[in-house]
């Protein structure tokens, strides 16, 4: 399809994967500060926090596969439409996140309408702009190994946008986080322009023409799809219950000092940033299937030792961080280029991704609305609260921390032996 592929060394990798510095630095205040802030600084219950994002979340998954629909309708246009698109979300994304973090009112029924709407609509740009920067590096193609690389360099410049979301607020404020965030925000959107461009051709392409909104339910109606959309969920929602749960763990269950907090989330993304290079190469010899399964049991065997922390446990507890850190590389470096393969084996390269990675994210959205809408009225109904130290209470915390996630691990990859690895020579 493409005579000429870019060899995403440094010199053209950054310019596609610099846009997600910022989509990952805003998902970090989106899904992991913003539970703390609300609850800590404006006294909202846990139960009304969790409510409140389940909402949120659920808006925002149900209309990703139609967002995903109508951005292959930009891209059957031009690439300009999408750049320009693009553009828009963003701006909408970053005065979003900026009202959602100072809201005009603090108090009673004014602040939960406030941050409902604009967690909606935070929510609906982020996804849009999410879709895109995704279908694009999708519709470039290439081998199993090019395509993890294409997705390396997506996720790996997001963990530097989380390791600066995670340090920022601690040391300098949120005001410096939102001054930043613009500041990688517009510099991920101008090299994104001079990226590498999906192919035109008459086969499939930017150009492709895009079929009706039936094909919305495109996707579910593969197996081989449905199958990876299941070892996504699994052990998405294993991922997704310790980031929604991983201040109150270190603040309650470790009773750790404030300033360890930028360390700890640091050190969990510098050792996934520093891994993917290495998970490549695990790619490069056991294929992409067997590789996420490797990451998925280094997850599972680290999380086993840190339930049984406790107060005090500051350095087994970092590097429970570093080492987890080291399996999310896997997750981030693998499942994305194994949906991109999947696109292209059923036939939909150039046509379809914007759906494929509509549904793609409303599963990733429906992980985190039941680990926050799910997980934080569960824990105040087994007695756990926000500066608990009764016993009891932290050892719920540390299951729902610790070993919760690991049973769910356990089940995506049995999914993935069942349906990839066992059938791959």
């Amino acid at each position: 399809m493409n005579s000429h592929r870019p060899d995403w060394s440094w010199r053209t990798g950054w310019r596609y994967g610099l846009l997600g510095m910022p989509l990952a630095f805003v998902a970090l205040p989106l899904y992991v500060l913003l539970p703390n802030h609300y609850a800590r600084e404006f006294a909202l219950p846990l139960s009304t926090v969790g409510a409140l994002l389940l909402a949120a979340r659920l808006f925002d998954a149900l209309i990703d596969p139609w967002l995903g629909g109508r951005i292959d309708r930009l891209y059957a246009g031009s690439i300009t439409r999408v750049l320009r698109w693009g553009a828009a979300s963003a701006v909408v994304l970053g005065l979003g996140l900026q009202a959602l973090l100072f809201p005009p009112v603090t108090r009673g029924d004014g602040l939960l309408v406030w941050a409902g709407l604009l967690l909606a609509l935070t929510y609906a740009a982020f996804s849009a702009l999410s879709v895109m920067h995704q279908s694009w590096g999708a519709r470039l193609g290439g081998s199993d190994l090019q395509r993890s690389r294409i997705v390396a360099w997506r996720e790996g410049m997001g963990l530097l946008g989380v390791v600066l979301a995670s340090v920022l607020p601690t040391l300098f404020g949120l005001g410096t986080l939102v001054a930043v965030f613009w500041i990688v925000l517009l510099a991920g959107w101008l090299a994104w322009t001079q990226a590498p461009r999906p192919v035109v051709s008459n086969g499939g392409s930017a150009h492709a023409t895009v079929a009706p909104a039936a094909d919305l339910w495109r996707p579910l109606r593969h197996t081989a799809f449905r199958a990876l959309l299941s070892v996504f969920v699994l052990n998405g929602i294993a991922s997704a219950i310790p980031a929604t749960l991983l201040l109150f763990f270190v603040q309650d269950r470790l009773q750790a000092p404030a300033p360890f907090e930028p360390l700890f989330l640091g050190s969990y993304f510098v050792a996934a940033a520093l891994s993917i290079p290495l998970w490549l190469q695990v790619v490069r010899r056991a294929g992409l299937a067997r590789t996420w399964g490797l990451g998925m049991a280094l997850s599972v065997t680290v999380f086993l030792g840190a339930a049984a922390l406790g107060a005090g446990d500051v350095g087994p507890f970092l590097l429970v961080c570093a080492l987890s850190g080291f399996g999310l590389g896997a997750d981030l470096a693998v499942p994305g280029a194994m949906l991109a393969v999947c696109v292209d084996r059923l036939g939909d390269r150039g046509r379809h991704e914007g759906v494929y990675f509509g549904w793609w994210n409303f599963a990733t959205k429906m992980n985190l609305a039941l680990a926050a809408g799910l997980a934080l009225p569960a824990l105040t109904a087994l007695g756990y609260a926000p500066g608990s130290r009764d016993p009891d209470a932290l050892w719920v915390l540390s299951v729902a921390y610790c070993l919760l996630p690991c049973g769910l691990k356990l089940g995506a990859a049995a999914f993935l032996y069942i349906h990839f690895i066992r059938r791959t020579p």
